[in-house]
């Protein structure tokens, strides 16, 4: 069967290389990494060398259970509720959803464990899959907002099974409780952070949110998280040439309200894996590239729709103008990311511009 290089050791990555196993294709697995710093808007510092703390939602929860089978999460911090209030609501609703936080880079160690130690031979793998294509790769991208991130210790150590969500003027606010007395402490500005630490801090004290918390973060990360999907996520193979599929964040970034980043890198990987799997039966493997990556661009107008229905709502800032007229400029298939002749401004710390 089609032997396939896995470049990396991410939850999409691994995902694919469990699917194609179980179908009967090999797998050559990349050397197991150090922790690193997350490279997307998932993880907080804070939480732990190389901590990469996710939320998984009921329906990602049963996603992942399906391809991998139970004991995945196991350790992971359950939750039932989410609190909610969004633009100018006056009061938060409160509503039944059961969640998991868990530590992203203990489930990818989880998944690789259970792969074994995958294709050792030296000949050439008929496809590589991956989700760091390179910072050369080419994206559409449809705007300029961060995630801010870091971890902090809850002032109410028993209130730990509710994620709450709160807007003030300048993006939005999350808490994830990580159980512990800690929690994950995101944040959603309109453009990039100097001092995302600082900001932080800024975002909570206009928040009842920041009354939750013993005090602010003391570090945080400012993570690129605007609406982004690769322009070429799937190369056929060539003479001489394996194929190359992309997956996960690096074939499709979400905005992370949406909640199902992890659902959908996810489904990148099935989506890649039933690729290989038809090209090794004899379906031309260069409609299959083209289909791979019409459904990535599907997925990712769907996805700013959704961010659409949202952020009007909420936002009326110039700088948030911004990111909602290039999420519909890139649904009307014009340009997207930053506006021509507008540089990309950092938004204003707490030492720049004072609260309001």
């Amino acid at each position: 069967m089609t032997l396939v290089e896995i470049a990396g050791s991410g939850l999409a990555e691994l995902t694919c290389a469990r699917l194609l196993a179980d179908r009967g294709h090999r797998v050559r697995l990349a050397p197991p990494q150090p922790p690193r710093p997350p490279a997307q808007p998932t993880g907080a510092a804070g939480a732990g060398a190389g901590a990469r703390p996710l939320l998984l939602t009921g329906p990602t929860l049963e996603l992942v259970a399906q391809l991998w089978g139970d004991g995945l999460l196991d350790g992971g911090w359950p939750l039932t509720h989410r609190h909610a209030r969004w633009g100018a609501e006056p009061s938060p609703a409160r509503f039944p959803q059961p969640a998991r936080a868990v530590d992203g880079a203990v489930l990818a160690a989880r998944m690789r464990e259970r792969l074994g130690a995958g294709d050792l031979s030296g000949e050439p793998a008929a496809w590589t899959v991956t989700a760091t294509p390179g910072e050369q790769a080419a994206h559409e991208q449809s705007g300029r907002r961060r995630l801010l991130a870091g971890t902090a210790p809850v002032r109410r150590p028993r209130d730990q099974d509710t994620a709450r969500l709160d807007c003030t003027g300048l993006g939005w606010l999350h808490l994830t409780p990580l159980g512990r007395d800690a929690c994950l402490v995101q944040a959603m500005v309109p453009g990039p952070a100097a001092d995302p630490a600082g900001l932080l801090a800024r975002l909570l004290a206009e928040s009842a949110l920041g009354t939750r918390l013993r005090r602010p973060p003391r570090t945080a990360v400012a993570l690129a998280a605007a609406p982004r999907v690769h322009l070429a996520p799937a190369v056929p193979p060539v003479a001489g040439r394996g194929g190359l599929l992309v997956v996960g964040a690096g074939a499709l970034r979400q905005d992370p309200i949406s909640g199902t980043g992890t659902a959908q890198a996810l489904r990148t990987a099935i989506l890649a894996a039933a690729v290989i799997d038809a090209a090794a039966a004899g379906t031309s493997a260069r409609a299959l590239c083209a289909h791979y990556a019409n459904r990535l661009r599907a997925a990712f107008h769907d996805h700013l729709a959704t961010c659409l229905r949202l952020y009007p709502t909420a936002f009326g800032s110039g700088a948030w103008r911004d990111e909602i007229d290039a999420m519909r400029r890139a649904l009307r298939g014009g340009a997207a990311g930053t506006l021509p002749g507008r540089p990309d401004r950092a938004v204003p710390e707490p030492a720049q511009e004072p609260p309001p």
